[in-house]
């Protein structure tokens, strides 16, 4: 689903990612963790687009591909939006427009259905993250809770083969972050949702609970991958890297 081989990335003269390689297979829920600064929100920058990298190449699925060094055409962008959601530290919804205008924005814009398709879409998705008494409402009068899971429903909206999150509670408090982190175990848990999940988080307990994987990122170099059980054995990784 989701391959990535050898990735360099420079910030200036920082190497950022250094040899990084992950595979990640189609309704995978795999976990990136490690020390801050260890390239984790990169390497999904890169993934998605929003980041040029020097050398290396990323595949998702079988047709979007990025090489390293190659800015990509309009249309390579445009497949991989289509093809992966991404969910942010920071929210990012549109703020001039309602709850349900946000998550119909993606079926709209990127996939061309109607008003009505796309409302239903919408309507739909945000039933499943709780939030049907607030599809009016606009972001800045939501919980920071509350706008993580519009921007879970939006991602959804464009029916993703691949979801990445982005630290998606490092901005809300325990009883937000737990909210959040509901829905994504409830997507995890979901037998006919066969996305790709990809999350990065710094919630190592929420982690245990819900990935299926876990790579460990630690000074742009993959340090581990492999089973969740594993990693968080007693003497594992994750207790080392503690």
């Amino acid at each position: 689903m989701i391959s990535v081989t050898n990735i360099v990335k420079y910030h200036g003269p920082t190497r950022i990612l250094d040899g990084a390689s992950i595979t990640i297979r189609k309704g995978e829920v795999a976990a990136i963790i490690g020390p801050s600064g260890g390239g984790k929100s990169t390497l999904l920058r890169c993934i998605n687009g929003l980041e040029l990298f020097q050398e290396g190449e990323i595949g998702v699925g079988d047709a979007a591909k990025l090489i390293g060094g190659q800015t990509p055409t309009k249309a390579t962008l445009i497949q991989l939006r289509r093809m992966v959601g991404m969910v942010f530290q920071q929210f990012n919804l549109f703020p001039h427009m309602t709850v349900l205008k946000n998550v119909m924005a993606g079926p709209i814009y990127a996939l061309g259905k109607s008003h009505a398709e796309a409302e239903t879409i919408a309507k739909k998705l945000l039933d499943r993250v709780g939030l049907s008494p607030r599809i009016d409402a606009k972001p800045w009068q939501l919980s920071g809770g509350q706008q993580q899971r519009v921007a879970i429903a939006r991602a959804l909206a464009v029916n993703p083969a691949a979801i990445l999150f982005d630290e998606p509670t490092s901005a809300l408090d325990p009883k937000m972050s737990a909210e959040v982190m509901r829905v994504i175990d409830d997507l995890a848990d979901d037998e006919q949702f066969q996305a790709a999940m990809v999350i990065v988080s710094h919630d190592l307990a929420a982690v245990k609970k819900i990935a299926d994987t876990v790579h460990v990122l630690n000074a742009g170099r993959v340090a581990y991958t492999g089973p969740a059980a594993e990693a968080f054995a007693p003497g594992g990784p994750v207790e080392k890297m503690e």
